[in-house]
């Protein structure tokens, strides 16, 4: 039997490309260059709601092509992003939205609606901004993308300079498009959905005009995109990556992002299972660095925070700022040295090339993992950081996964197509689109599977009954 040690190591991997799907819904996109220049978006989804919707409208002309030469498109200048965040802005949303945008090429601004720069999201993440959203007044852009969460689409909505950027994105057929509560909360009453097919979050779906409301996961009316929650937002960060870069753009980076059809891969495999019960409330740590994914980071905060586990995030740099491997800018809520004062109930390692390899230089933490194994207490890993745990000898004789990208070859002891591994007290995941999964397999070893179905459905993410 070949070890792990054998297959965790890094290797050229060619993908072959799912569907774009949401994890609610199998979403097809098509966008075909007509005659006369122009590109026309076609977003059809199936949902258990609603039957496939179809909006086939025209979009600004001259987009960056797949036909196109290197040398053509390379002369273009960048599509310009805006997406704004407040107090409450939901951070699943805001850090897919801008991660995915900025894979495909695109520049993307982050600007704060708030005086300063560092906003706290709504489940306690601290992110800061590009800039302020006063500095972009005069700007160009391909599109704006407004994150929903509770009160961020408030803070947006009542930010006079935002809205003035964004009726003028629409009165000029440019892009826009936003997610969760920011089309009911934000856009309606700026009167931006007049005439507009729209989907939102089923809790501010009565807020939509009864006729023109669609309960799909994406809709595309115009140059107007919406959709429905943290759980969609994979499909519709890449929806708007087609409407700016083409087919084949999305495609790749959905490929880079490991989204696929929900049927291709099984959830979950459990081996030597162990009950993961404590008599108070779980501690998980999770350390960061530069580097770190942001996706990754993000999500397993919001999803634990949601199930009411206490979280701490850990900056293994000299400084509680760190800057993560998309550009996002996120506040530690302590250094790595404070952090080792206290014990963890589980210690969660995201991944992120770069951010692995920092943080497998930090000898306080090496030493608090090592402490959690001999301890018999609960480690994880995803994506590439499970190469941090091979190092330290913590995957001898566990199963486990990890990103394609550091599998070599098959072994017993690696898992493949399956988005999560749990071997007794350690879990691990292939990364990025799996990492929400992996999030509600610890809330559900935790405090059980009608918890993690419960945070799922405000996440508007697929789960199972049973």
């Amino acid at each position: 039997m070949e070890s792990l040690c054998s297959v965790l190591l890094p290797t050229t991997v060619k993908f072959s490309y799912p569907n774009l799907t949401s994890t609610a819904t199998v979403a097809s996109f098509s966008i075909k260059n007509v005659a006369s220049g122009q590109r026309r978006a076609a977003a059809t989804v199936k949902s258990s709601e609603n039957p496939a919707k179809t909006i086939s409208p025209a979009q600004p002309a001259n987009p960056v092509s797949s036909s196109k030469s290197t040398s053509t498109a390379a002369s273009l200048p960048p599509k310009k992003v805006l997406v704004p965040i407040g107090f409450g802005t939901e951070e699943m949303e805001a850090v897919i939205m801008v991660d995915v945008l900025r894979r495909a090429g695109a520049d993307v601004i982050v600007a704060s609606v708030e005086p300063q720069l560092q906003i706290e999201a709504s489940c306690g993440t601290k992110l800061v901004a590009d800039t302020s959203i006063s500095s972009c007044s005069d700007q160009i852009f391909d599109l704006v993308a407004l994150p929903g969460g509770m009160p961020g689409s408030v803070r947006l909505r009542d930010c006079e300079v935002l809205q003035k950027i964004t009726r003028q994105q629409a009165e000029a057929r440019r892009l826009y498009g936003a997610i969760c509560a920011a089309p009911a909360v934000t856009l309606l009453p700026w009167g931006l959905l007049r005439r507009k097919q729209t989907t939102c979050h089923p809790a501010f779906f009565d807020k939509l005009p009864t006729f023109w409301a669609v309960k799909s996961n994406i809709q595309v009316s115009g140059v107007l995109t919406t959709s429905r929650g943290p759980g969609t937002c994979f499909v519709f960060a890449l929806c708007l990556v087609e409407q700016l870069f083409g087919e084949s753009v999305a495609k790749e980076i959905g490929e880079l992002l490991l989204v696929g059809p929900a049927d291709d891969e099984s959830r979950k495999e459990e081996f030597n299972k162990v009950e993961w019960s404590f008599d108070h409330i779980p501690r998980i740590l999770i350390p960061v660095a530069n580097g770190s994914e942001e996706i990754e980071v993000v999500t397993i905060v919001d999803i634990l925070r949601r199930a009411k586990v206490d979280i701490t995030v850990a900056s293994v740099e000299k400084s509680v700022q760190i800057l993560a491997s998309q550009g996002t800018k996120i506040i530690a809520d302590k250094l790595i040295g404070v952090a080792a004062k206290s014990t963890y109930d589980l210690i969660i390692l995201p991944g992120g090339n770069g951010g692995a390899e920092r943080l497998s230089k930090s000898r306080i933490l090496k030493s608090l993992l090592k402490e959690q194994e001999l301890a018999g207490r609960i480690y994880g890993a995803v994506c590439s950081s499970s190469g941090i745990l091979l190092k330290q000898g913590l995957l001898k004789g566990k199963k486990a996964t990890a990103h394609p990208s550091i599998a070599s070859k098959p072994t017993d002891e690696l898992v493949n197509n399956t988005k999560v591994v749990i071997d007794g007290n350690l879990i691990t995941s292939r990364g990025l689109a799996t990492v929400a999964e992996f999030a509600l397999a610890i809330v559900s070893k935790l405090y059980g599977h009608a918890r993690a179905r419960s945070v799922a459905e405000g996440l508007v993410y697929e789960y199972p009954k049973t």
